[in-house]
This record gives structure tokens, C-alpha cells and sequence, in this order.
């Protein structure tokens, strides 16, 4: 195949400002600045108002100039320390892109508005920084609603522009109209739609503010035309007026202090970890309380690389296909500190059933989450990074003046489990490619430092299981709403965020046909991610649950990919600009990702052709207690209850 050169690569790359890389961790907290104060950059960092960098940082002042609407946007966006959008011109918003031809701000042109807004979702997440995304009224608007909702339920700071048909059109039903703004109501931090163009820096300067602080989360500024078109005068840095807006960062002392008890004097203690952690920077903190107490550990599907994964205290991860040791660990404890998390019920399993002995001390920035699906008898309102300082002072203070309770029958017993049941799979019978081998050689031979993106289903699971996370910030993955589609633009964000990073994308071949179509602008932009598809012809994870619940009546499951090849995913990725290359047996994995990682001037895809019978183990069946987690089909843990 020809690849693109740097001459027709030139178009798209020629005033785009370099991506800097940001501290892999920036222990920060939010920093509140609420209600009638002057705007500071707010490009985000780990939740920090920050510049291009993901640092704290100052921008000048610039001078008051007169412009359109649209040219106070892209001023906005300079002045906030943006260096990147993802979006797609169309007729209402237009009149932005006019002056964002001569902006510093680098777009990003993509083939559909859903890969804008999961670019500017990966984006957030691997660096830290508020991600951006652009759309034109109507269904421009509402192709984004998906990448909002993924968003939302992620916490990831996200700021949407959509352009609007101009006001004097609003509720009309003029042509491509579409009311995003109560469409998204339900799943958006806040939502704007600006009225002058006067407004536009300050609009800007609060999206960027509310999307990056507190609970981060997804902001929309809708913009109709007329607004982008009429003059004004563009000043900086505006006023924010969010009187309403007071994120709590500093948890209240009393319940640090009773927390700190009770960790000293339980006996089964589990620290319960979301993502949360991540988004506060505190995961060094959470290293030292972990050892501090002795206490076991289990991260989420969110947190993954919150706690090293080969820590002699990580458990795993909890939840629907987590380990047996965390599942049971969170089970049968007395004592559940949980840390930015949410009790979700993937986690929970039956939430009647779960965790019947445990006492709750529940720490979220976010008080509505406290309480919602599961009685906290500690609550702690408060930035992670507050909360584990705190708790890590206030522990030391409790452990010198009473010592502490002895852990050991609990960690013999939790050993004794990852003992007998350990993560890991069978050979597939008929000789086929395992895709659990594949995706464990993937995260051994890439290693700790590559950012895995994953799309949703088995191979989400298995990537979640086979590869060791030791480093926050190197997982990615649609965790609450579960979007098929997700990994090629989230993966592609990411590499735009971090571009010495390498960036995988761990995908299955029906997510992969849902946005493999961003390739193109990967190829063109010159963003030489890499895609390992996980092939198995089918959806898979609908397939597994067709297995054991529908009695193998495989309805609508079968894609075509092996039966047919259609697509030939080799042709596809050399048609979108790729390498494209195909691995049918185990003695060519090693080399096959070898190849792919050899390649780091154009887009890779690996066509991993595995067989279709595997399954995610452990699991713990839909609406079903944590009690009845299988290790294996038909194969149910057997545990001494007078021991737990």
C-alpha cells in the first residue's frame, strides 16, 4: 500500500500547535473558583484549570479586539489553552471556522461526529485536560449525544460546541434544527445556549470551569448562527458567575476521624477503588495509605491502573468478571472503604445481597452519589486526594494511640483464594487462536508505559484481565454506559494527547465496524495509532450470554467476518490509509505485534482471527448475588464459610 507523505499530510498538520505532554500525574486537587471571579485558564489537569501543558498555568492577557462571535470563540478556546478539537464543519455552525483557519487551536477533521466526541473523551483521559469537540446544528448535534452520555457516565471533562440555527428560527422547525440542549439535558454536567455574542467568553470560560472541576463531566455550549455572526468586542479574561457551583474539596474532619478508627480496628477491611481516584491525582497517596494500613485493595474497571496490578495488596477487580478474591473480598469484609466509586451495580451484583456484614465508609467529591444505591455509615464529601491525605494523617494519629487489629487470618484466607483461583483460560479445543493468549502477549510485549484503549464486550473484559495495569492513566474504556465504538477515536484522542506515548486499541470486530472509518482521518492527520482487532465472527459477549442463557440459540450474533470475511479487515485498513495485517495461530503472535509495533509512521491493524467459543470467566450472572460467582462454567468456588 502507498502510504500518505509528509507533503499531503501537510494541509491538515501546517498550523497546528505541537501537543505537549503533560506529568503522568498530576497531583492536584480542583482548585474552586466559584461565583463572581476573574477566569483562569482552564484547559484542565487531572481536574486543575490548566493550559496546553496540563500545568497551571497564565496566559496573557489579550487585548481587547473586535471580532465576530465566532472569532471571540476561537479567541476563547486560544485564551483557555486549547491545542486541539475534533469536529466537523456544516452550515450552522460555519461562520466558527472561519477564524479557526487561522488559529493556533489545531482541528482535527474526523469522518462522523460520534468519533469527535470520543476523541475529545480519550483525549480528556489520557491527559488530563478538558477535551474538546465540534458540531454543526441537527444531526451533527445529536450524533454527538452518544459520546456526551459515554461522557457523563465516565466523569470525563468534555466541553461540546454546537453550532444552532440562528434565534429568530428557534422552534420553528427550521432545516436542521434540532433542540440539543434539552436533549441533553439529562446528560450533560451543564448546559448552554448563548443568547449574545457578547456572552461567548464568559460561556466559554464556565464550560470550561464546571467541565474541569468537582465531578468532571461534559459541558455543551450550543451557539446559533446569528450569534456567531454578529460583531462584538472580545475581552479577556470574563467573570464567572456560577453562584451555585461550590464543589466540596476538603472532607469534614469528624468523619476522617471515624474513619480512621474504624480502619484500625477492622478486621476485614477492603479499600474500594473507582475512578474517581484517578480523576483527583491521588493514586500516590492511595499507595501509602495501602501500605500504611496493610489493607487489601480492589480498582474497578475505571480505576485500573489506580494501584499497581502486581501490588502483593491489589486483589483485582471487583465486580461482574472480577477476580474471585475481590469479588469475595468486598463480600465478605466488614469494613468497605470505598474511594471514588459509585457501588455500580456491575460491582454490587444483586445489591440486596451484597456485602450483607459490611460497615460503609462511602468518600465521593460528588454527595449525590453517597447514599444512592448503597447505605453509607461513614459519608465523606471531598476530593479524593483531600480524603486520602487526611485519611493517611489521621490513620498514623489512631494506629499511635491504639494498635491496630491483626490482619492476618484475613489475608491468609484472601491468599488462599488467589491461590486456587488464579485468572486464567483454557486452550480453545479445536486448535484456534485463544484471544486471551493474544491480549496477554499484546500487554507483555507493548509493556507498562503503552495506553490501551478498549472497545466493549469480551475483548474489553480480557483486556481488562490479561494485561497488567502498573501505571494510572495507561486504561481506557467505556466503563458506565458501555459504547461499542468507543476505542478507534478514544484511542486516536489519546495519541493526539500523548503523541510519544504508543496507544493500542484493543477492539472486537463488532465495535470495530461501528467507527473504523476514524482510520482515515488517523492515516491523513498523521496519527499512527495501532488496532488489534479481536476477531471471533461474532458479537461475542451477546454470543457468551446466548451460551449460557438462551440456550445457545445464537440469534443474530453471527457477523460474517470469519464465515465470509466480509470485511476483509487487512483490505479495509489498507483502504483507510493502514497497514493492515492478519494473525491466525499462535506461533505468529509474537511476531505479528512485533511488526505492528515496528511501524510508527502510519495506522496499524492486526486482524487476530480467534476462535468464537471463548468466554469471559469469572462472571457473575446478571441479577444474581456476588455469592453465586461461577470461576468457570459449571465450576462454582468452593469456600469454607466458618473460615470467611
Amino acid at each position: 500500500m502507498t502510504r500518505p507523505t509528509p507533503e499531503t499530510l501537510a494541509h491538515s498538520v501546517r498550523r497546528a500547535r505541537p501537543a505537549s505532554e503533560p506529568a503522568s500525574d498530576v497531583d492536584h486537587a480542583p482548585t474552586p473558583r466559584t461565583g463572581a471571579t476573574p477566569a483562569a485558564p482552564a484547559g484542565g489537569g487531572r481536574g486543575v484549570p490548566a493550559g496546553a501543558d496540563g500545568r497551571t498555568a497564565t496566559v496573557g492577557r489579550p487585548a481587547p479586539a473586535q471580532v465576530s462571535g465566532a472569532g471571540s470563540l476561537v479567541r476563547s478556546l486560544e485564551a483557555l489553552g486549547v491545542d486541539v478539537v475534533f469536529g466537523i464543519p456544516g452550515g450552522a455552525i460555519l461562520p466558527a471556522y472561519d477564524p479557526l483557519y487561522d488559529s493556533t487551536v489545531r482541528h482535527i477533521l474526523v469522518r462522523h461526529e460520534q468519533g469527535a466526541g470520543h476523541a475529545a473523551t480519550g483525549y480528556a483521559q489520557a491527559t488530563g485536560k478538558v477535551g474538546v469537540c465540534i458540531a454543526t446544528s441537527g444531526p451533527g448535534a445529536t450524533n454527538l449525544v452518544t459520546p456526551i452520555a459515554d461522557a457523563y457516565m465516565d466523569s470525563v471533562p468534555m466541553v461540546a460546541i454546537t453550532g444552532q440555527v440562528a434565534r429568530p428560527s428557534i422552534g420553528t422547525d427550521a432545516f436542521q434544527e434540532a433542540d440539543i440542549q434539552g436533549i441533553t439535558l439529562p446528560i450533560t454536567k451543564h448546559n448552554f445556549l448563548v443568547q449574545t455574542a457578547e456572552e461567548i467568553p464568559q460561556v466559554l470560560a464556565e464550560a470550561f470551569h464546571l467541565a474541569s472541576t468537582g465531578r468532571p463531566g461534559p459541558v455543551l455550549v450550543d451557539i446559533p448562527k446569528d450569534v456567531l455572526q454578529a460583531p462584538t468586542t472580545f475581552a479577556w479574561p470574563p467573570t464567572l458567575d456560577l453562584p451555585g457551583y461550590r464543589p466540596t474539596l476538603h472532607p469534614h474532619g469528624k468523619q476522617i476521624r471515624e474513619a480512621a478508627r474504624l480502619m484500625t480496628n477492622a478486621r476485614r477491611p477492603v479499600l474500594y477503588v473507582g475512578g474517581g481516584v484517578l480523576k483527583a491525582g491521588a493514586t500516590d497517596g492511595l499507595r501509602r495509605l495501602a501500605e500504611l494500613t496493610g489493607i487489601p485493595v480492589v480498582t474497578t474497571l475505571m480505576a485500573l491502573g489506580a494501584f499497581p496490578d502486581s501490588h502483593r495488596q491489589h486483589l483485582g477487580m471487583p465486580g461482574m468478571h472480577g477476580t474471585v478474591a475481590a469479588v469475595y473480598g468486598l463480600q465478605k469484609a466488614d469494613l468497605i472503604v470505598a474511594l471514588g466509586a459509585r457501588f455500580d451495580d456491575r460491582v454490587t451484583g444483586r445489591l440486596d445481597s451484597f456485602a450483607p456484614d459490611a460497615t460503609v465508609v462511602h468518600a465521593d467529591i460528588d454527595p449525590a452519589e453517597i447514599g444512592k444505591n448503597r447505605h453509607a455509615d461513614v459519608p465523606i464529601v471531598g476530593d479524593a486526594r483531600h480524603v486520602i491525605d487526611e485519611l493517611i494523617a489521621a490513620v498514623t494519629a489512631e494506629r499511635g494511640a491504639h494498635p491496630a487489629s491483626d490482619l492476618g487470618d484475613w489475608w491468609t484466607q484472601l491468599d488462599d483464594l488467589r491461590e486456587r483461583y488464579p485468572l486464567g483460560y483454557e486452550e480453545p479445543a479445536d486448535g484456534t487462536l485463544s484471544p486471551q493468549y493474544v491480549i496477554k502477549r499484546l500487554g507483555e510485549i507493548a509493556g507498562p508505559d503503552t495506553i490501551f484503549v478498549a472497545g466493549v464486550g469480551q475483548h474489553q473484559m480480557w483486556a481488562s484481565q490479561f494485561i497488567s495495569y502498573e501505571k494510572p492513566y495507561t486504561w481506557l474504556n467505556s466503563g458506565g454506559l458501555g459504547t461499542m465504538g468507543y476505542a478507534v477515536p478514544a484511542a486516536m484522542g489519546a495519541k493526539v494527547g500523548k503523541p510519544d506515548t504508543v496507544v493500542w486499541a484493543v477492539d472486537g470486530d463488532g465495535c470495530f465496524q461501528m467507527t473504523n472509518q476514524e482510520l482515515a482521518t488517523c492515516a491523513l492527520e498523521g496519527i499512527p495509532v495501532k488496532i488489534a482487532v479481536i476477531n471471533n465472527g461474532n458479537l461475542g459477549m451477546v454470543r457468551q450470554w446466548q451460551t449460557l442463557f438462551y440456550g445457545e440459540r445464537y440469534s443474530n450474533t453471527e457477523l460474517g467476518t470469519h464465515k465470509h470475511r466480509i470485511p476483509d479487515f487487512v483490505k479495509l485498513a489498507e483502504a483507510l490509509g493502514c497497514v493492515g495485517l492478519r494473525c491466525e495461530n499462535a506461533a505468529d503472535v509474537d511476531k505479528t505485534i512485533e511488526a505492528a509495533m515496528a511501524i510508527n509512521d502510519a495506522p496499524v491493524v492486526i486482524d487476530f482471527v480467534v476462535g468464537k467459543d471463548a468466554m469471559v470467566w469469572p462472571m457473575v450472572a446478571a441479577g444474581t448475588s456476588n455469592d453465586e460467582i461461577m470461576f468457570a462454567r459449571g465450576v462454582r468456588p468452593a469456600f469454607d464459610e466458618d473460615e470467611l
